[in-house]
């Protein structure tokens, strides 16, 4: 059996990520939120309060894992969680198939029917969701998040809190800067290191109203 987890945040990520630590051997699991869901019955474990409650549990709750898709957000909780003594484990659902030669950081969540090959490293606070799949080799940055059914090729690299969304598809060797966000669907074929929202086929970066006014 393993310790007790808290969870922070009980959004749908919040409840994908109870799912797997129950499948992954948790059986005291509760959720800090600081605006839980209404519905009663549809959370499946309790809501102990908001955020705030967190230095006061770590006696109780010596382990506690940031569930939130907000990849800044989740990151100063995962720095929090480190500053303040909690363990931040790693969780993996059983389905997942992960390569005896990659490299998973702490406060990591691998969701369902994902992926993850040999010579992979997946930096701290990554969330590598529903069946995607990082090839060979690929370096994925802090507080990423590979969005469900996304495709890495070998040897992709992918800047720290980057957002790489549903149904991407990147060529190998293909270089992803910090605080890149690529739209559901994309193909990359080509390296996009600039910081900014990527979408299409082949992959290009979009425009903010105030940088069309400028052009």
């Amino acid at each position: 059996m393993n310790p007790a987890l808290l969870i922070l945040g009980c959004g749908g990520h919040g409840r994908v990520v109870a799912d797997t630590a129950v499948e992954a051997g948790y059986e005291k699991i509760a959720f800090l939120d600081d605006n839980p869901p209404r519905e009663e019955g549809r959370l499946p474990f309790p809501v102990l309060g908001p955020l705030s409650m967190l230095p006061g549990l770590a006696g109780e709750w010596p382990c506690a894992i940031a569930a939130l898709g907000d990849g800044a957000r989740r990151l100063a909780l995962f720095e929090h969680l480190r500053q303040s003594r909690f363990s931040t484990p790693t969780l993996i659902h059983p389905s997942a198939i992960i390569s005896r030669g990659a490299t998973i950081g702490e406060g990591v969540f691998v969701a369902v029917g994902a992926i993850i090959n040999t010579g992979a490293r997946i930096a701290g606070a990554v969330i590598i969701n529903t069946g995607a799949r990082i090839d060979h080799d690929c370096d994925i940055g802090t507080a990423t998040h590979i969005a469900p059914g996304a495709s890495l090729s070998g040897a992709v690299t992918v800047g720290a809190g980057s957002w790489v969304g549903t149904g991407v598809s990147i060529r190998q060797n293909v270089r992803i800067g910090a605080g890149v966000t690529i739209g559901v669907g994309a193909a990359v074929v080509s390296d996009l290191l600039e910081a900014g929202t990527y979408a299409g086929v082949p992959a290009r970066r979009l425009l903010l109203r105030n940088e069309v006014e400028l052009a």
